[in-house]
This record gives structure tokens, sequence and C-alpha cells, in this order.
């Protein structure tokens, strides 16, 4: 296996553990340190939202100066983003909490670059198989994260104090990780060929559909995921059970990826992608069916293959709409609109899970799915009828 691919695989099995623990914990610290009621989510909305804002000038960064660089740094300032929460959660201050998803969302937009660097990392044939392999990363995140919790949670006085600590030496050893990097030099555009202008790309069939796929794949996941430890919390499930659905949710994020670049190669990229939509209804029709430990998680499980399958699916459809000059602006504006889905989505989980209810949350996905599954089932029959994607 590629060297550095398996270093970016281990980068985001890292990113993912601080993102696993955020995910589980944080509305419960939000919740002890007082948040106001439907603001449980806020930490984790302001972390996405960081992220969105970070993608730009980091893709631009890495233009210039190489991916290896901006890797090291953003795994730092995610290290000192993780050690204001510790100091958040040791001064009892909400505002500083959430103040630390800032630095802890531009780790977290790096980590959206590892998949496109392990692709330009191998031959163009094996770009689908590295980019799922990195995120393959993450099924070692849903066990390491856990463990970290459950081991450290009541080390210190203070709920969750000493497993925030730990994420400051997780997030570190991410940056050394980036040290021993060694990825190709940014590409050059070809004398005479400047990169084309984004709306030119955007006007691509397979772009938009491949920016919607990963969009409404992560904001439908998000949401459900955010949604579900107050759901939980609703119902009185305790935070081991909790965890425990998160961290299968996060095994069934991740380890479809061993397979998900053959199954791209064997049976098309809309196909898997169809399967992908498909799987995220069968998740919310599990949801609807009650509010057991078994409904939610075998709920996420699905949700979790689903966005697997959309997410790997539209990153390998947008490697094919632009050239190697173009992979930066392309990237950051994918990932961008990405992440604005994703703080939105985020942001409304806790205001609409405390007003609506975990029912009516699960049907109000069901909306952007289905029409972005109505997308791909009018790409496949023009592909099959032998036509051009839809300009």
């Amino acid at each position: 296996m590629n060297r550095n691919v398996v270093l970016l695989a281990l980068s985001q099995a890292l990113a993912m553990t601080v993102v696993s623990l955020m995910l589980s914990a944080s509305a419960l610290v939000s919740v002890g340190l007082l948040a106001a009621p439907g603001w449980a989510t806020l930490p984790l909305a302001v972390q996405y939202l960081a992220t969105m804002l970070a993608l730009h000038p980091l893709a631009r960064l890495m233009a210039r100066r190489g991916r290896r660089p901006v890797f090291v740094g953003a795994a730092l300032v995610g290290a000192a983003g993780l050690a204001l929460a510790v100091a958040g959660l040791l001064r009892g201050s909400f505002a500083v909490f959430v103040l630390s998803g800032l630095c802890v969302g531009v780790l977290g937009a790096v980590s959206q670059f590892y998949r496109f660097a392990a692709a330009e990392a191998v031959p163009t044939e094996q770009r689908g198989q590295a980019s799922s392999l990195t995120l393959a990363g993450g099924v070692l995140a849903a066990f390491l994260g856990p463990f970290i919790v459950r081991t450290t949670r009541d080390l210190a006085g203070t709920p969750f104090l000493a497993s925030f600590a730990v994420l400051v030496g997780v997030a570190l050893l991410a940056a050394g990780l980036g040290l021993f990097l060694h990825l190709p030099v940014p590409p050059k555009p070809e004398a005479g060929r400047a990169p084309r202008p984004l709306g030119q790309i955007a006007r691509q069939g397979d772009f938009r559909l491949a920016v919607a796929g990963a969009a409404v794949g992560y904001a439908a996941m998000g949401l459900l995921m955010t949604a579900t430890p107050l759901a939980m919390l609703c119902v009185r499930h305790d935070f081991d059970s909790t965890m425990t659905v998160i961290q299968w949710h996060l095994v069934a994020m991740f380890a479809p990826s061993f397979v998900t670049g053959l199954l791209i190669g064997r049976f098309g990229v809309l196909q898997v992608m169809s399967l992908g939509g498909a799987l995220v209804l069968a998740g919310i029709g599990v949801a609807l069916a009650g509010d057991a430990i078994a409904h939610f998680s075998g709920a996420l499980v699905l949700v979790g293959v689903g966005w697997n399958f959309l997410y790997v699916g539209a990153t390998t459809l947008l490697t094919q709409t632009c050239r190697d000059e173009e992979k930066p602006t392309v990237q950051a504006f994918n990932d961008s609109v990405v992440f604005l889905s994703v703080t939105l989505a985020t942001l409304g989980a806790g205001p609409l899970v405390d007003r609506l209810g975990w029912a009516t949350v699960n049907l109000l996905v069901v909306v952007p799915v289905a029409l972005l599954m109505a997308g791909l089932l009018r790409a496949l029959r023009r592909r099959r009828a032998g036509l051009a994607p839809a300009a």
C-alpha cells in the first residue's frame, strides 16, 4: 500500500477521533455548562462553521506551499482549540467552550483534503480506492474515541475534562504524522492552459450532481447524528448507550471504505451513490419505527453506510470534472457547500428536536434525500440511453 495513503488514513483516524468525541460529548458538556435550551449543539455548529470558512484559505495555502505544511499547521491549531476547550471546562464557561470550536474546526477543514491528497499520490486508476481507503481510517476512530471517553470521562473532577486533555495529544500526533508525508508538489498549469472559471466548471451536470450528493448526504447524516444524543436523552437512555450508538454509526460510516472504491469500479459511481441514498432513507424508516436503543443504532448504521456510498461516490465523481490545476478551487468550493449545509443542519438539530421531536426531524430529512435520488436516477437513465450528462 502507498506510504502516503497509510499516513493520510492514520491522520484521518486521529481527526475523526476528535470529531467522534465532540459529537458524543459536546451536547452533554454544553448542558453541564448551563447552555440555554436548544443551544446544546452550538459548539458543534461553530466548529462546522469554522471548517467551512477555513476551506478556501487552506486551499490557497496548499496551492502555494504544498499540502504537508498546511496539514501540520492546521493540526497544531486544532490542538490549541482543544486546549481552549479544557480551559472552558476548568472555568465552567460555555462561551469559552463554544469558542474552542473555531480552532477545532480548522483541523476538521484540513482533514477534508486528506482524501484528495491520497488520490493525487497514486495513479489515476487507483484514485477512487485511495480516497476510500483514506476515509477508512475513521474505523480506528470509531473505537479510539469511545475508548478515550470511557476511560477518561471521570478521571478529573469535571466530567470530560481529562477526555479533552487527551485529545490535545491526539491532535499533536496528527501534526507529527504530517511531517512524514511526501506528497506531489502543487501542479502548475500547462503552457497555454489556464484554469477554467468555476462558473464554467459548474455548468457540467456531473459537477452539480457531485456537489449535491456530498452536501445532501453529509447534511442528512450530520443532522441525524447530532440530533441522536439529544433524542436519546429525551427518552432517558444513558450516556454509555448513546456512546455505543455513535460508535457503531462511525464504524458504519468508514468500514465500507475498504470496498467502496472497488464497488464504484465494478458497478459505477452513480449506482453506488443511488444505493447510498436508498440506505439513508431505510435508516430513517428504522428511526421512525421506535425509540429503543436498537432503533437508534440500526438507523444510524444504515445512515452511516449510506453516507459513505454518497460521499465517496461524490468525491470520485468530482475528481472527474476538473483538471489538476483546477482542483484546489473545485475542492474548496465543494467542501464549502458541504459544510455550509452541515453547519445549518447542526445548528438546527437542537431546536428541531426540542420543538418538533425526533420523528419530525427524520421526516424533514426525507425531502432533500428524495430529491437527490431523483437527480441520480435521471442521470443514470441518461447514461444508459447513451446521452451525455446534462449540462
